[in-house]
């Protein structure tokens, strides 16, 4: 069992003036990162508990206890820090995890997972890896976004999120599976040892005043995208509650009946409940007539004084109640009124000798009593518990995405998530910041709690998520895709009016009608679209084939692809003129896509590394993707394994090569022994032996980069058919 420091390494300073020492910083930081999240798995004593699933809505702990590893080895590829991966099997299932798009997104039988074994072996060669790394790696002060340095504090920060994630699934784990000794007080994961009855709560008024939201471009620490950028609010005043909401203050809803009264609820809240069939909070239970709670590694009688956990629907249907109860206008906070809160407290990780709250892992391996930490005549302004808050997450003026992971934020600005903020007992590094914004689905489980306000009215001053995608290559996409869908300027319709050269059908439609032509009873068929970028070659497959699996790298584009299947809408904004945008919207809840949506499976996925269950396909579709790919040559040597016998292979590409993209491993366009070598050269060359070429032909298509600037292009489709016997 490991031991760990609880006031160990802190998260090191972007800035310096010696090389070394922050070589030195790095590598503490790193390994003691990495010795913390594995001694939160030590406390589990046997292998079955990594491949149960405790909370029905997550992975099993095997995939938590593999992917922070596999997410280093993923971005050094993405980055082109490293050129080769260390285990393709484990770096495919293993990388991207779920954000419980609906109720029961997992399916049990699509994944074939490794062993305990197999990734501790493997969590030992990353290990090593990295320490390699760092120790040889061009370093240069301050760290910056590009650089390699930042790279790697992305790794140890997002398996730091995973210490508290994971932490959460644990707690839901049958206690045969954990080690009992990791409960003495000597162990960084014994609980708080103090309860008693909770003070009674009261409110603490806040001056209207204006608050700057935003993580300054010069901090000198690491941060996510999401935090940079900034919005000024003008917040008006308002009555805090003293202390978090405890267990004591949460059971008078409880026990009124809270959970059974459905005028506490709203819409979302009711749906959940009647999910979920809940009656109490997730980590309560009652035996013999008496309530316990569940925490990491113990269940005790309900600690009345602790912080309630709950989700936002349960926080917000309780503050309903307490409105009614008190005559009086109570909800949660907005973000910026809980920045409001947080400005009472100078302090910031980096900076305390001691954390002035329960926090950072430097207390207690639990919540502790709500009246221990005080900041003026506030309690818990950080720590303890995350606190939910009314506003949904949306990126700040001069959000931008990171490159090398572009879907940390952007799939959650969709008004389904909820901002957390304060951080908890396990939060940690960049987790236990004071400009840290992270967010939830308002029905998930962390360790969150809340802290009601009072208002002199009932109006909440939330401003509503922009829901308009601004990156233009995305846009461009959106367009490409749907401009025929919309009701708005369409493609087609303007490149009529300006006399174009050509008339164009909708490029995705084009390449479907292609491949129908090879198929005599297509809706038997399952076909796999790989590059399905925002989804419209998905849901045309779809109308005439019996299954679409689509799959893109790019959760920027794919996001909008599961937006038109869920909400059926997608907007986007697309360049004029200058600064003049126009602002788009794509319905397709009265086309006919709206009817077989069901029958396309959306995934972000690496075609050059697809999971195993990607197999036993008719028709493989893989749209202007080759000169994307940082491999081709493998993904052609591999794809027939995934084919059905006699199945096709269908490709396009404008044959773009670029070495940004492919490293220089062109398939063609290229000069050998004096002589021309093509693209299609290079394709009869690899596919030859096991497929037969049927047909290639043109398919052209137009991006819109604004009013008057389109740019054209003419892919080569080629259609291969998988030889009887390969």
């Amino acid at each position: 069992m490991n031991n760990i420091n609880r006031h160990a390494a802190k998260m090191p300073l972007l800035s310096g003036t010696d090389v070394a020492t922050k070589r030195a910083e790095l590598t503490l930081y790193f390994n003691q990162t990495w010795v913390l999240y594995e001694s939160l798995f030590d406390t589990i004593n046997a292998d079955e508990a990594y491949f149960i699933r405790p909370e029905p809505l997550r992975h099993p702990l095997i995939f938590y206890f593999g992917h922070t590893a596999t997410f280093f080895i993923n971005k050094l590829i993405l980055g082109k820090f490293i050129k080769s991966r260390i285990d393709n099997h484990i770096e495919s299932i293993c990388a991207v995890g779920v954000d419980e798009m609906s109720w029961d997104d997992l399916n049990t039988e699509h994944y074939d997972w490794p062993s305990v074994s197999q990734v501790k072996d493997y969590r030992d060669t990353v290990k090593a890896l990295i320490n390699q790394m760092i120790e040889e790696m061009p370093l240069t002060l301050p760290i910056k976004p590009d650089s390699l340095a930042w790279v790697i504090l992305m790794g140890i920060e997002h398996e730091r999120i995973h210490l508290e994630t994971s932490s959460v699934i644990m707690r839901m784990l049958p206690f045969r599976f954990l080690h009992q000794d990791s409960l003495k007080q000597d162990n960084i994961w014994a609980a708080c040892p103090y309860t008693a009855e909770a003070p009674t709560n009261a409110f603490v008024g806040v001056a209207a005043t204006t608050v700057t939201l935003g993580k300054p471009a010069s901090d000198e620490t690491y941060g996510w995208d999401n935090e940079y950028g900034s919005k000024t609010v003008a917040v008006e005043a308002f009555n805090a509650g003293k202390y978090l909401v405890s267990n004591q203050e949460f059971m008078a809803f409880v026990e009124d009946n809270g959970y059974q009264t459905t005028q506490y609820w709203d819409e979302e809240g009711r749906n959940w409940l009647s999910f979920s069939q809940a009656t109490m909070p997730r980590f309560w239970f009652k035996r013999n007539n008496q309530y316990y709670q569940r925490n990491l590694l113990e269940e005790i009688k309900l600690p009345l004084n602790w912080p309630v956990e709950v989700n936002h629907l349960e926080a917000k249907a309780f503050c309903h109640w307490k409105s009614q109860q008190t005559s009086s206008h109570i909800r949660l906070p907005t973000e910026p009124e809980w920045a409001c809160l947080r400005t009472q407290l100078e302090q910031n990780l980096p900076d305390w000798a001691e954390a002035p709250g329960n926090i950072n892992l430097e207390y207690f391996a639990s919540p502790c009593p709500v009246d221990k930490f005080a900041t003026g005549e506030l309690f818990d302004v950080i720590g303890n518990v995350w606190q939910w808050t009314q506003s949904p997450f949306d990126g700040l003026s001069g959000f931008k995405v990171h490159p090398l992971y572009d879907d940390f934020s952007t799939p959650t600005f969709d008004g389904k998530h909820n901002l957390i903020k304060g951080g908890s007992w396990i939060s940690t590094g960049n987790l236990a910041q004071k400009h840290s914004r992270y967010a939830f689905r308002r029905h998930f489980f962390q360790h969150a709690g809340f802290r009601y306000v009072q208002t002199d009215s009932s109006e909440i001053p939330i401003e509503k998520v922009n829901g308009f995608e601004e990156n233009p290559a995305v846009a461009e996409q959106l367009e490409l895709h749907y401009s025929d869908l919309k009701n708005n300027s369409d493609l087609q319709d303007d490149l009529s009016d300006k006399k174009f050269p050509i008339s164009l059908e909708n490029y995705a439609v084009s390449c479907v009608k292609a491949c129908l032509s090879h198929f005599d009873q297509p809706e038997s068929c399952r076909v796999l679209d790989l590059g399905c970028s925002v989804g419209r070659s998905s849901f045309e497959l779809a109308t005439h084939f019996g299954h679409v699996d689509a799959i893109d790298f790019t959760a920027r584009l794919i996001q909008h692809a599961f937006g038109l299947q869920e909400q059926g809408e997608s907007r986007y904004t697309i360049k004029t003129e200058g600064e003049i945008m126009a602002f788009k919207d794509i319905n397709i809840t009265e086309h006919p896509y709206n009817d077989i949506k069901h029958k396309v499976n959306f995934s972000q996925g690496d075609a050059c590394n697809l999971k195993p269950r990607y197999t036993g396909y008719d028709l493989i579709l893989c749209n202007n993707l080759l000169e994307q790919m940082y491999n081709p040559e493998l993904f052609l040597t591999t794809i027939d394994q995934r084919l059905n016998t006699q199945g096709c292979l269908v490709l396009t590409s404008c044959y773009d090569w670029a070495d940004e993209n492919t490293s220089g491993k062109w398939l063609g366009g290229v000069k050998v022994n004096g002589e021309n070598f093509t693209s299609l050269d290079g394709l009869k060359q690899l596919l030859g032996d096991r497929f037969e070429l049927i047909e290639t032909q043109d398919i052209p298509f137009v991006l819109k980069r604004s009013a008057r600037k389109y740019q054209f292009n003419n892919a080569q489709m080629s259609v291969w058919r998988l030889k009887a016997g390969e």
